[in-house]
């Protein structure tokens, strides 16, 4: 029963994702259901972060030393959230197609659900809303799968195909996990840098990234870059079922419909990014060490909810390592999950007061001679002369 229960904490984002698959297909203001959720879990992540009671530690190990994680369970879990993921766009469609035709509010009973027909403009944006703030929690799941090979990691990049960003799954191994903490990975986002223009530099840049490696993979090979050949096309190309799915049933409604989903997705993958790096130095060249991540060891709800993403410093270890295996290390903390920490980040002079104090301390305790040099730096182009580091101050 212990290893059950377990086990099954991680199937809260997969149970939220379902519940937000069924409120579209219903109708009604229930189409609102997944901003509904994201509120809910902002509060309940911000009481969670204060309590003790989570060990900071994915499945865990039993007195044998074996772990707790059901392998097969767990991959199912993953593997099954890409359909669930396309009967979502497919009942975003439907809602566009009936808003587009004005189909009759009628209520019909499918499989007991009662289901309604028609829908109004204010259904059809919260149903946007919902579909495109699942999809992005739905990312993890096609980020844990792009640090395996073979069937696994192209289904990872079909599940980034959804929302346009089948890029990330080469940018995230070859870049992030290489470059992490300099100035060479987009995805790092630098102090003084708000979520906004991380979103668009960072999607862009790890775009622009996989590019540039195709460009001289293909030329290596002797390709042409216009081929098949190309992963970066691909990526893209894997994203035009979407495209023609909603441009068929509501022309540039449609597309405005589904442009909307993509953008909240997308933004919700680069809050993460955001978080888990923010202000963090590395030297180029150095070792990437636990203190170049931020970690969350206080929070269950994030912790279960993001199925232990928050064990960055492990991760960025030992990148191929299943998340139900991934430990807690000696890494900084803030105290808080992703969640409490996305209410604070799109008020940025909110999340900037919050921030600094734990930066201050990182550059005191943590930081490497050549990493403070870089961070008194990085905090007087930032503004930030109060910080015991500011190159430019008379500190």
């Amino acid at each position: 029963m212990k290893k059950f229960l377990i086990n099954i904490r991680y199937f809260l984002t997969p149970l939220l994702i379902f519940l937000t698959a069924i409120s579209i297909i219903i109708g009604g203001t229930y189409c609102w259901l997944g901003l509904s959720l994201l509120v809910s879990s902002i509060l309940i992540d911000w009481v969670s972060s204060k309590l003790s009671f989570c060990n900071a530690q994915a499945a865990g190990t039993d007195e044998n030393g074996e772990n707790y994680g059901i392998e097969s369970l767990l991959k199912t879990m993953m593997w099954f959230q890409y359909p669930v993921f396309v009967v979502i766009q497919l009942a975003l469609a439907y809602r566009v197609y009936s808003y587009i035709n004005h189909i009759d509010f009628e209520v019909i009973s499918l499989y007991g659900l009662p289901i309604q027909m028609g829908t109004t403009g204010a259904e059809l944006v919260g149903a946007a809303i919902s579909s495109g703030i699942i999809l992005g929690l739905g990312i993890m799941f096609g980020h844990e799968l792009a640090h395996t090979k073979g069937p696994t990691f192209i289904l990872s990049r079909w599940m980034m195909a959804l929302t346009g960003i089948a890029h990330f799954c080469y940018a995230h191994v070859y870049n992030h996990h290489l470059e992490l903490g300099c100035e060479d990975d987009p995805a790092t986002a630098p102090r003084g840098r708000t979520i906004y223009s991380h979103w668009l530099l960072s999607h862009f840049g790890q775009s622009r990234f996989l590019y540039v490696m195709e460009q001289h993979r293909l030329q290596r090979l002797g390709k042409p870059f216009l081929s098949f050949s190309n992963r970066w096309l691909r990526g893209y190309a894997m994203s035009l079922p979407t495209i023609f799915l909603f441009w068929f049933i509501g022309g540039w409604v449609g597309l405005l419909i589904m442009l909307i989903t993509w953008i909240i997705s997308s933004f919700e993958l680069e809050v993460l990014n955001y978080l888990e790096h923010y202000g963090l130095i590395r030297e180029t060249g150095s070792p990437i060490d636990y203190r170049h991540s931020w970690d969350v060891h206080s929070s269950p709800w994030t912790q279960w909810g993001f199925i232990e993403i928050g064990l960055q410093a492990d991760h960025h270890d030992r990148g191929e390592t299943h998340f139900w295996e991934l430990n807690k290390c000696d890494a900084p903390d803030t105290g808080l999950g992703y969640y409490a920490m996305l209410s604070m980040i799109i008020v940025p002079p909110v999340w900037e007061s919050f921030i600094k104090p734990h930066l201050a301390k990182w550059d005191e305790e943590r930081a490497s001679e050549g990493e403070k040099i870089i961070a008194g730096k990085m905090n007087y182009k930032a503004g930030w002369t109060d910080m015991p580091l500011c190159e430019g101050s008379e500190k």
